[in-house]
């Protein structure tokens, strides 16, 4: 699984930390998932459609190949 979350945050200027605060997870949550080393679960793919206001699959892809 792949995913754009670095992507979408940096397009909104969203540090970790506050991208952490709206989700009420941590810093080391968002590191994790940015690095693939953690998949969000659904509640949390989510939200973070909701504040990127796109798609949940344009921000998560089961491809390898997404940037």
């Amino acid at each position: 699984m792949t995913n754009k979350v670095y992507f979408y945050r940096k397009k909104f200027k969203m540090t970790q930390e506050h991208l952490a605060k709206i989700l009420g997870v941590t810093r080391q949550t968002i590191i994790s998932i940015e690095q693939g080393r953690y998949i969000a679960s659904l509640p949390l793919a989510l939200k973070m459609s909701r504040i990127f206001n796109v798609h949940v699959e344009d921000i998560f892809s089961l491809e390898e190949k997404d940037i």
